[in-house]
């Protein structure tokens, strides 16, 4: 399995769209382990286009801060799971606690202001 995290200055960004790069990590669930994590630069930000390449590096989740609905909608026709309201922490914090089922998540960040995250 395949599980993406929009990072900032090493930390999850809190808006996918708006991040410097994607940890992408490449996890075990099985066995609980984290076998690579490979950290690409985002592309251009551009409506539509990050569920699209996301999906031609075979990420099966996306874990976030905050999306919009219309973003989570091409994700899921792109058969990426989506996760939003986690916090700021490292990519390999954040997929351990998912794996453990411990994963703290709050409000979406984007739902006080769906203007900034709908695309």
């Amino acid at each position: 399995m395949k599980i993406a995290i929009p990072v900032v200055e090493g930390l999850l960004s809190l808006h996918f769209g708006h991040c410097e790069s994607f940890a992408i990590l490449d996890v075990d669930m099985e066995n609980k382990q984290i076998l690579s994590t490979d950290v690409v630069a985002a592309p251009a930000h551009e409506p539509g286009l990050l569920p699209r390449w996301l999906g031609e590096r075979d990420v099966n989740m996306i874990i976030s801060g905050g999306m919009g609905q219309r973003a989570k909608d091409l994700f899921t026709e792109q058969s990426i799971d989506v996760i939003v309201g986690a916090t700021a922490q490292p990519p390999e914090a954040i997929v351990k606690s998912y794996m453990q089922g411990a994963l703290s998540s709050g409000a979406n960040a984007c739902d006080s202001d769906g203007s900034a995250c709908d695309h």
